[in-house]
C-alpha cells in the first residue's frame, strides 16, 4: 500500500524569518492511519499542515497526495477535495445561518447535485453526532459543536484526509473531548487519515502514531508507547507528558510498581489496580 500522504525533504522558509519553519522534513502517512502531531509554538506543526492540501507550497522539496504534486496548480482543486481541512476558531469556518445550510455550502459551491447534497449532509451529520441540531442556528451551539459542524462541513466534500490545525485549542476540556472522539470515530469506522495537530498531550494518546517537531524538524516519531516514555526528551522540548504519564510517575516514585506506557484513563486504573494486588 502506498502512502496517502508523502512529504520529501520540505523546506519552507517565511519572510523576513531568521530561520526555515520547515527544514528538510520526510514523512509518509499511511492510509486510514491517525497520526498526532506535536511540538511547541514555532515548532512548525502548522505549517506543515498548511502544506498538505496547498495552502502553502513547498520552497524545497515535495509534497505528494495520493501521487499529486502540490505545487502544480493543475491539482489544486482535486488536492483540496481528498484533504480538508479544519482549523482553531470554528468560527472562521461557520458561513451560513442554519447549521445544514452551513454543511452544503462546499458541496454547492462544487455544483453537486441537489439530491447528493442531502445525502452528504446527512451522512456528514450524522457521523459527528450532529444530526439532531441541524436546523439550529450555529452561533448558539457550544464550541465544541461548532467544531464538529465544522468538521462535517469537510466531509460533505468527501475527503480522504482529514487535517484538523489545533482544533481544540479554543475550547473547554468538555469540548475537547467530544472534538477528539469525533476524529477518532471518523478513522475507526470510516477509514478517513486523521491528522491532529495539537499541544493537549492527552489528546495523542488515542492516536496510532505520533510525531514531535522542533525548529522545524521531526525530532521522534513512534507510537504513543513510545513517544510518552521519553518523558525527559519531552520536557526538553517544552512538552507536557499525559496526565496518566504523570501520575503514573509519581506513584513510581513514592515506592509503587506500577508499568510504564498505560497512557488512557481506562488502561492507567488497571495498571494501578494491578499494582496494589
Amino acid at each position: 500500500m502506498d502512502p496517502i500522504i508523502r512529504v520529501k525533504n520540505l523546506t519552507y522558509v517565511y519572510p523576513d524569518a531568521d530561520r526555515p519553519a520547515l527544514d528538510g522534513v520526510d514523512l509518509d502517512v499511511m492510509p486510514g492511519s491517525f497520526v498526532a502531531v506535536l511540538g511547541s509554538n514555532g515548532s512548525g506543526k502548522s505549517t506543515l499542515a498548511k502544506h498538505l492540501n496547498a495552502i502553502l507550497l513547498p520552497r524545497e522539496g515535495k509534497v505528494l497526495v495520493d501521487g499529486m504534486d502540490t505545487i502544480d496548480e493543475g491539482n489544486l482543486l482535486p488536492i483540496r477535495r481528498k484533504v480538508g481541512m479544519v482549523f482553531q476558531n470554528p468560527d472562521n469556518q461557520i458561513v451560513a445561518n442554519v447549521v445544514e445550510d452551513d454543511v452544503a455550502f462546499a458541496p454547492e459551491n462544487l455544483g453537486v447535485d441537489p439530491k447528493e447534497i442531502r445525502r452528504r449532509v446527512d451522512e456528514a451529520l450524522k457521523q459527528v453526532d450532529m444530526y439532531d441540531f441541524r436546523l439550529h442556528a450555529p452561533h448558539l451551539l457550544s464550541g465544541g459543536q461548532k467544531q464538529r459542524v465544522a468538521i462535517a462541513g469537510v466531509l460533505a466534500m468527501g475527503p480522504e484526509v482529514l487535517v484538523l490545525d489545533e482544533p481544540t485549542a479554543m475550547l473547554d476540556p468538555r469540548g475537547r473531548r467530544e472534538v477528539v472522539s469525533a476524529a477518532e470515530r471518523l478513522c475507526r469506522e470510516k477509514g478517513i487519515t486523521v491528522l491532529l495537530i495539537t499541544h493537549h498531550m492527552d489528546e495523542a494518546v488515542r492516536a496510532d502514531r505520533v510525531l514531535v517537531m522542533d525548529r522545524g524538524r521531526i525530532v521522534m516519531d513512534g507510537a504513543p508507547a513510545e513517544i510518552f516514555a521519553r518523558a525527559d526528551e519531552l520536557r526538553a522540548l517544552q512538552l507536557t507528558v499525559p496526565d496518566t504519564t504523570a501520575l503514573i510517575e509519581k506513584l513510581n516514585a513514592a515506592g509503587m510498581a506500577v508499568p510504564a506506557g498505560a497512557l488512557t484513563p481506562e488502561a492507567c486504573a488497571a495498571a494501578i489496580k494491578e499494582a496494589l494486588g
